[in-house]
């Protein structure tokens, strides 16, 4: 009898498991376009069996050391300001997809948002008056619209590092507006130093690790490229007893994609699918079944389906190449 009942409670263990393992946040980065989006737009998401979607609206900055955050101008895409922020996850929201609501900073000329830093104290002042109202006002478009994780910023270790007392603070205030799950995108060589994660919900992650320096990367080469990387990110998140989130995962679909994953360089355009595709798995294969994994972004998703990716395309986009289907049947299974 004590075996049966032994037994009994194993198979509930194993069951409770199994689903901690495939509770997953399988998202994707819904990008932010010039229309507003209907039901020929998100279908494709929900066929990816996507159950989230990271809505990215932007705020602007001129230059590296020009202080003021600009947002919801005339002259931004209509999915880049705030009514078409809304727009997007009531639309998304009808496919069953939840939603983090990622309100993103773009520097001029695409310089780099981590290396933001200014050279006086007014205008550190002007910078973070004008960042808050920024980010103030995306949180309660979060809190309104019952959006279920809120992300206060990405990949500015620069701002965090000189100016930490500042970020405590603006996590306070956003809470006080947003009830939900926070996180912050931290760029895959800052999260280490991120000093709020205690006070968040979510370790967030931009996950862009190197991994092979092959032309065409095998999965058992990613698997070796990511088992420092692993390790490291295991470390933090046994330190600050928060799940990690993937913010942003993805590779191109291009020669070396394993070797430096966050470069956009155009003239990088041999596509190469094999090597996207060996590269996603690894990192499916590395992170999906772990309890203290929460899941992750797909960077990025365009809302016109039908006329992004494909054959000849060697950007990060999933859409239209093998590893849409890779990650359609993936999330199928961790959902």
């Amino acid at each position: 009898m004590k075996a049966i009942k032994l037994l009994f409670l194993l198979s509930i263990l194993a069951i409770q498991s199994c689903k901690t393992q495939t509770n997953k946040i399988n998202g994707v980065s819904f990008v932010s376009s010039r229309q507003p989006i209907d039901q020929k737009h998100t279908y494709p998401v929900a066929n990816l069996n996507a159950n989230y979607a990271a809505v990215m609206p932007f705020g602007f900055i001129r230059d590296l050391s020009l202080p003021e955050v600009k947002f919801n101008g005339e002259r931004q895409w209509y999915g880049e300001r705030k009514e078409g922020a809304a727009q997007y996850i009531t639309e998304i929201k009808k496919q069953h997809i939840k939603i983090m609501l990622k309100p993103q900073i773009w520097v001029g000329h695409g310089k780099f948002t981590g290396y933001i830093k200014m050279s006086n104290e007014a205008d550190w002042k002007t910078l973070e008056d004008s960042y808050s109202k920024f980010i103030l006002e995306y949180a309660d478009l979060a809190a309104k619209m019952n959006v279920e994780i809120f992300c206060i910023g990405t990949e500015l270790e620069g701002f965090i590092n000189s100016r930490p007392d500042y970020w405590f603070k603006l996590i306070k205030d956003v809470k006080a507006i947003y009830k939900g799950k926070l996180t912050y995108a931290a760029n895959w060589d800052e999260f280490k130093r991120t000093p709020f994660w205690s006070k968040l919900d979510f370790i967030g992650v931009d996950a862009y690790f190197p991994v092979s320096d092959s032309k065409t990367p095998t999965i058992t080469e990613c698997l070796l490229g990511w088992e420092k990387h692993k390790a490291d990110i295991l470390k933090v998140q046994q330190g600050n007893k928060k799940p990690i989130l993937f913010t942003e995962y993805g590779y191109r679909s291009v020669d070396f994609t394993g070797k430096e994953p966050w470069l956009s360089d155009r003239s990088m355009n041999q596509v190469n699918f094999e090597a996207q595709t060996n590269t996603t798995q690894a990192l499916f294969d590395t992170f999906w079944k772990e309890d203290w994994f929460a899941g992750g972004f797909i960077w990025k998703w365009f809302h016109n389906h039908e006329k992004s990716g494909g054959e000849n395309d060697s950007r990060f986009t999933p859409q239209n190449k093998p590893v849409e289907a890779l990650i359609r049947q993936h999330y199928n299974v961790y959902r």
